[in-house]
């Protein structure tokens, strides 16, 4: 934990390798504009494109989608390293001096691969340093969203029909994987197994257009999973929370997304830019008893996947009130204006108290297995 004479330091890590990078680096900057520097000392650190550790600046590099859609990126030049020693420290490389001190708590505003996938997870469960959000093995199942549907099923929670194909199966025996899809009906959906933020999405409406869709999302994942379109189901949304202590976890109001004829789907022009396109309800419109359902099914999910911290649990809701469960996100979109922190907002949760929520927990947490 922390000495009793100063503030807990908060490495806040963002950026990364994966096509992710750029929203990583907008759920940062949101994030570090809402720690409360009165409580946490705050030390931003970027990962570059090329997988670089450098100590970044906020105020030289906004970290935030500019006035023309441009998406931003990491900047700095002056390189760190996490280091084990008697207790936890970033040291900068140039000087070989722990001028950042000691790090109690790492904020890993990590999306996708190589940051959200449990490959940090586990660097930090080494090097002993406390961190928000899920451990390594929820991260990596988290992520990938063949295993995280085979685990909801071993749970009994419902998921939609879908096909796996591998890079293996597909030049091994190419037919049997497209009459595997075929049996789901089209449309179906096409996506990289271990990418979000809707990258390599396609809704393939006829076998004509599935080798183009499947190329592009093996440009993100040579893995892809392909899943039966939820046709005319709302797609609803419900936050959770650890709750601290023994306390039961937490749920938000739950938020909605309805798209218009623009946007075939949820992708990624309707996720990140302005919302002439989208709009998002929160909180929800619907009966409270499907409501509470919904929120059932969320804590179920989340501890299915034993997350700490934080999740978005995804559902559709088709109109006579089934309910399905699509994805878990472990590190959701952390923007003002993202689903997450918008869904606590209604549930009076306000982001500088969500972020600073997230950060207790964090350093009440056990180090080792958990």
């Amino acid at each position: 934990m922390t000495s009793s004479n100063r503030k807990p330091r908060v490495a806040v890590v963002f950026g990364g390798v994966s096509s992710e990078h750029s929203i990583s680096c907008i759920s940062a900057g949101s994030v570090l504009k809402a720690i409360d520097r009165e409580k946490y000392d705050v030390v931003p650190i970027g990962i570059s494109t090329t997988g670089v550790w450098v100590l970044e600046n906020p105020e030289a590099n906004p970290l935030a989608l500019g006035p023309g859609g441009e998406m931003p990126t990491v900047v700095g030049d002056r390189e760190v390293s996490l280091t084990h020693g008697e207790s936890t420290n970033l040291e900068l490389r140039d000087s070989g001096e722990s001028v950042l001190g000691d790090i109690d708590v790492v904020f890993p505003v990590m999306h996708g691969p190589f940051g959200q996938d449990g490959t940090l997870q586990g660097l930090l469960e080494m090097v002993g340093v406390r961190y928000v959000g899920a451990g390594v093995l929820s991260s990596a199942v988290g992520t990938d969203k063949a295993f995280m549907k085979l685990l909801f099923e071993a749970q009994g929670l419902p998921v939609l029909p879908y096909v796996v194909v591998t890079p293996r199966e597909w030049a091994r025996d190419e037919t049997s994987a497209r009459d595997r899809i075929a049996e789901l009906g089209f449309p179906v959906f096409v996506k990289p197994a271990r990418a979000g933020s809707s990258f390599g999405i396609s809704r393939v409406n006829s076998v004509d257009d599935l080798d183009a869709a499947l190329e592009e999302a093996r440009r993100f994942d040579p893995k892809v999973i392909v899943e039966a379109a939820a046709i005319g189901a709302r797609e609803v949304e419900c936050g959770v929370l650890q709750g601290e202590g023994n306390e039961p976890h937490l749920t938000s109001e739950l938020g909605e997304i309805r798209i218009d004829a623009h946007h075939q789907f949820y992708d990624l022009e309707a996720k990140y830019l302005p919302e002439e396109n989208t709009a998002l309800d929160v909180p929800a419109e619907m009966e409270p008893e499907l409501a509470d359902r919904i929120k059932s099914y969320a804590v179920r999910a989340f501890e299915a996947l034993d997350v700490e911290g934080l999740a978005r649990v995804d559902f559709f809701v088709f109109d006579d009130d089934r309910i399905v469960l699509n994805e878990v996100e472990t590190m959701p979109g952390f923007t003002n204006l993202s689903m997450f922190p918008r869904m606590w907002a209604a549930s009076g949760v306000d982001y500088p108290e969500l972020v600073d929520r997230l950060i207790r927990l964090a350093l009440d947490r056990d180090l080792g297995l958990r």
